[in-house]
């Protein structure tokens, strides 16, 4: 029997794939072995015993930082995001697929704030709410700002999914005698429904780690990112790496969560 061998530019990608991969969990998998020092740990290595101490002092009340209360609070400025970058990215995907008049420059006046640096755009906000007269706060100023960065993407999703949409759907709908509500409701949402579940966990991801568009929009409180940075200067104990798995895990979570949750979704619409 024949077979085709592998070329060399298979091999090479292979190994730059996996220089990839060690490059960008390599981080993570020390910080997750150095969560696990013994109570007279420090934060390098080698370990100094194993226990769960610095997981157990996540629960603690701590002389410096604020761990449930800023994740609290960017896991609401999250699910915020993540539900008017569903709504407001699927609205601009049915509009832009009508042309109308002003089209083209709305589209790139949409997507130029991914050009201008975040933390112009963080001044920026955070300049105009004080003049003002307004406090900026992590869910005025800050979700406003982190909308600058969630739409575009949402956006720009929604486009993608829309131009490979087949009207035939529709029109068939609209045989049988659908109305455009029942046509929307009944054909095109379960269609496009995996598709708003990404953008929605787009939306949730990028506001959750967002730094530089909240430091200068989010007031008095911290959200987790900027918790997480301001314990980088004070935080001598390897509790600043408990936090980063913890984090870590509840992001993964979500995602497998939202994968499963389009898997089912997948097999249902397919399901005769």
């Amino acid at each position: 029997m024949h077979s085709d061998k592998r070329g060399r530019e298979f091999y090479i990608l292979a190994i730059f794939f996996a220089i990839f991969v060690l490059f960008l969990y390599g981080p993570l998998s020390a910080v997750l072995i150095l969560s696990f020092q013994g109570p007279n740990g420090g934060l390098t290595f080698p370990l100094n015993g194993v226990s769960l101490r610095w997981f157990a002092n996540l629960f603690e009340t701590q002389a410096v930082g604020d761990f449930g209360g800023s994740f609290r609070r960017s896991a609401i400025l999250g699910i915020m995001v993540m539900l008017v970058t569903v709504v407001v990215s699927l609205l601009a995907g049915l509009a832009f697929r009508r042309r109308f008049i002003g089209a083209t420059p709305l589209f790139y006046l949409a997507v130029a704030s991914l050009v201008v640096p975040s933390i112009i755009i963080s001044l920026g906000i955070g300049v105009v709410f004080q003049q003002l007269g307004f406090q900026p706060n992590w869910y005025t100023s800050a979700f406003g700002a982190h909308l600058t960065w969630t739409l575009p993407f949402g956006v720009l999703i929604m486009f993608a999914v829309f131009n490979r949409f087949s009207p035939a759907y529709e029109e068939a709908a609209r045989d049988l005698g659908a109305s455009s509500w029942q046509t929307f409701a009944h054909v095109v949402l379960p269609m496009i429904a995996p598709s708003l579940i990404g953008v929605g966990l787009f939306g949730f991801t990028l506001s959750y780690d967002e730094f530089a568009r909240t430091l200068m929009t989010a007031g008095s409180f911290n959200t987790l990112p900027l918790e997480i940075y301001g314990m980088t200067t004070n935080v001598t104990t390897p509790v600043l790496y408990a936090l980063g798995t913890v984090t870590t895990v509840f992001s993964f979570l979500v995602i497998a969560g939202t994968l499963g949750l389009i898997v089912h979704l997948n097999r249902r619409r397919l399901r005769p």
